[in-house]
């Protein structure tokens, strides 16, 4: 294990962010975090350290998200594994989401994460070496389930981008993993972070079946247990051969095992169709 590594973690104030800064620093990492509110971030984490940074940052804007890096570079030196976690869920069906809701959806879950890894890749390529944890979800690899729709299709881009980013900057030194959990009892189902639409379109009886199940059974009642989740993505930021791939839980395992059946299900089902359009 070495504890040497310096961490950046965005939205760390509350969920799988803020239980794994809190585990890093029992652990005795030095850790730069972010989050909307540097109060609250400050009151949710409860430790005062030298080995922690603190920082207010909007993702959103690339202006706070470089000063962020820059500030944890002159406080710590260096940064080495940088920990994309901010974001919220949309619970909504697509017909009833607006366009507004969808984007800002994306801008948080897909272009902030981009603002960080864009701002950070020119200190991790000059160090020619790091590691960058995208947290996507099991909706990013199976997006079966009604009124996720857009919350699957972000989580979806992060995974797309991060299989381009992984070949992309191996070349450097520099480690890619996406992290694909199940359901972990945290507050992902609670309000402000699972936000569904204004306009509501009764007539999706599976959506507001959803919608009642995530926010009233399943909330905190979820299987995975968040601090198990840090100490998986700790384990391995020190694997040598880390994974692009890491699922976690044993819910986002079978979901992920029911969708590789299936689509090979389907590319040989349909084998014939699918090779007859060469020229």
């Amino acid at each position: 294990m070495n504890n040497n590594n310096i961490w950046f973690v965005t939205g760390a104030s509350k969920g799988l962010g803020l239980t794994l800064v809190k585990r890093l620093l029992n652990e005795g990492y030095k850790v730069a975090a972010t989050s909307r509110n540097i109060s609250e971030l400050q009151n949710a984490v409860g430790i005062k350290s030298d080995d922690f940074l603190p920082l207010a940052v909007n993702i959103k804007n690339e202006e706070s998200v470089q000063q962020a890096i820059e500030k944890t570079i002159s406080t710590f030196g260096k940064i080495d594994i940088v920990v994309n976690n901010a974001g919220y869920g949309m619970l909504g069906g697509l017909e009833e989401t607006t366009d507004q809701e969808a984007r800002d959806n994306f801008d948080v879950n897909v272009f902030g994460s981009l603002n960080v890894i864009r701002k950070a890749l020119p200190y991790l390529r000059a160090q020619q070496s790091g590691h960058i944890i995208n947290i996507s979800s099991i909706g990013g690899f199976a997006g079966g389930y009604p009124g996720f729709g857009i919350y699957c299709a972000t989580k979806f881009a992060v995974n797309g981008f991060t299989e381009a980013l992984e070949t992309e900057v191996k070349p450097f030194g520099i480690k890619v993993t996406i992290v694909e959990p199940g359901y972990f009892r945290t507050n992902f189902l609670s309000e402000g972070s699972l936000v569904t639409p204004r306009n509501t379109i009764y007539a999706y009886q599976n959506v507001r079946n959803s919608q009642s199940m995530h926010q009233n059974d399943l909330d905190q009642q979820q299987a995975g247990d968040p601090e198990k989740a840090a100490a998986a993505m700790i384990s391995i930021a020190n694997h040598p051969d880390a994974p692009l791939n890491l699922f976690l839980g044993a819910d986002a395992y079978q979901v992920a095992q029911q969708k590789i059946a299936s689509v090979q299900t389907d590319l040989e089902t349909w084998k014939n169709l699918t090779i007859s359009t060469a020229y």
